[in-house]
């Protein structure tokens, strides 16, 4: 794992590396967008409302962010290569369950399951790479990664419509088998075997745990539910978002205390202002980017009258665009340092957000695929230099952790932003004002992404020199 990129490549063991990762974590991928395009069907196969069904995807993404400090400590515990190993197995129980799934609540139950497991998968995937790739080649390595990763927009929501469109439902989460059985077998074989026994391993902040997972849950439940009863003013709505208010207090208080164990999550890494802005860019662009994923097949199906299969193809420019965008701004940052690129993507997405907002029900579909391409190429120009910003801003020994805050805000962030315009469709006079007033809330967190852009860093700091804390500046 201490090998790193030649000057003119990367080195070959890392490609190899890089390959099995994304075996392994693809399929979590396309299971968010293959669900997206899904929504529609399941919410009448089921006969539930959109918020309910909206849980089968944001039950995944809860359990998946709430898991994500805990791999943080896990890592020392038990090992990179057995943690990876694990996650892989767990993906593949709730896969099949979810495949075998009687009901909705069954359902959204063994997503979560399935949510678990990639809450273990994706911030190793991260910190694995980050730590072969080094703090120089870090924002290339991660566009590489981009370009797979963003095939989970551009597949899953054809793969996710052939399927619905030929198959049961079923098979949209039955399909994973054979591929993280693929991942299984060739991760045994080229990850490299853990560290012998006898570091120290921390404790597991238990209290932190018991903390922050059902106060994440409860915010996002208080949405939910608003979304279902139609206000915020109903008492279960107002119950979940006082719950969610005194335990994410009482964990800063916790966390902040003078203590011989580190805290779950440390909150002064915060006190930087370009981990700050760094994760809560990562944050901003995972409620846009999962809240498109989740709004644009429905405007096709709802609004247009397209299938699923046929709202799957005509998502995939978003993909398309993320993908060309994250290697070249990935390298771009490797270069130049992390705020133009963000800049210049946040401004992008922007405007195509704009553009959403202003359709109607007979836009020309043209015009439409050139929004969604345009929309995927601004956040893919976020997202790699956001990555690599926050791993030249931390100090070695803090990587672990600043990946899975920085992951674990992006999944929060897709979380919210799923729910959020779950409620705003749900409760809109049409389908249509669901979706124009839905796009008007993204283009406000993509203008708060390009107010805090100027605080990201700038150019890295030159070879041998501390990373430290200090580049924000």
């Amino acid at each position: 794992m201490t090998q790193h990129p030649s000057e003119n490549g990367l080195d070959p063991a890392l490609r190899r590396l890089i390959a099995v990762l994304l075996l392994g974590g693809i399929m979590g991928i396309l299971d968010g967008s293959m669900a997206a395009v899904a929504i529609d069907a399941l919410r009448h196969t089921f006969h539930s409302s959109l918020a309910t069904i909206s849980w089968v995807s944001t039950g995944y993404l809860l359990a998946l962010t709430v898991t994500i400090p805990v791999t943080a400590w896990a890592v020392d515990r038990m090992g990179a290569r057995r943690l990876w190993l694990a996650g892989l197995v767990l993906f593949l129980i709730g896969s099949v369950a979810s495949g075998l799934s009687p009901g909705i609540g069954s359902l959204i139950v063994f997503r979560v399951v399935q949510g678990i497991g990639a809450g273990i998968l994706d911030p190793l995937m991260l910190t694995l790479l980050a730590r072969a790739a080094g703090p120089a080649r870090v924002g290339r390595v991660m566009g590489v990664m981009g370009v797979a990763g963003s095939s989970g927009p551009v597949l899953g929501p054809v793969l996710g419509g052939m399927i619905l469109q030929y198959l049961d439902w079923r098979w949209m989460f039955l399909v994973n088998v054979p591929i993280v059985v693929a991942a299984f077998a060739l991760s045994r074989r080229i990850l490299p075997p853990d560290a012998a026994a006898g570091r120290t391993v921390t404790p597991l902040d238990v209290l932190g745990v018991a903390l922050v997972g059902p106060g994440v849950a409860a915010g996002v439940l208080a949405l939910s539910e608003s979304a279902q009863r139609g206000t915020f003013a109903a008492w279960p709505v107002l119950l979940s978002l006082t719950a969610a208010v005194v335990l994410l207090g009482g964990y800063a208080v916790h966390a902040l205390r003078r203590r011989s164990a580190p805290p779950l999550i440390e909150l002064r890494m915060f006190a930087s202002r370009a981990f700050s802005a760094s994760v809560g860019t990562g944050a901003l662009s995972g409620l846009a980017t999962f809240a498109s994923l989740f709004l644009i097949p429905l405007y096709y199906q709802q609004v247009r009258g397209h299938g699923v299969f046929a709202a799957g193809l005509l998502l995939a420019p978003l993909g398309v665009g993320s993908a060309i965008s994250m290697p070249l701004s990935g390298r771009l940052s490797d270069r130049f340092g992390s705020r133009v690129p963000v800049r210049i993507g946040a401004g992008i997405a922007l405007l195509s957000s704009i553009g959403f907002g202003r359709l109607t029900a007979d836009t020309n579909h043209a015009w439409l695929a050139v929004l969604a391409f345009a929309l995927g190429f601004g956040l893919g120009s976020v997202g790699a230099p956001t990555i690599g910003s926050l791993y030249r801003t931390l100090p070695p020994a803090q990587v672990a952790q600043g990946s899975s805050v920085l992951y674990m805000l992006n999944q929060l962030g897709a979380s919210i932003g799923i729910a959020l315009v779950a409620l705003i469709v749900q409760n809109a006079a049409s389908p249509l004002t669901g979706f124009r007033t839905a796009y008007w809330w993204i283009v406000a967190a993509l203008t708060v992404t390009l107010l805090v852009s100027p605080l990201i860093p700038g150019r890295p700091a030159p070879a041998g020199s501390p990373a430290g804390l200090r580049e924000a500046k």
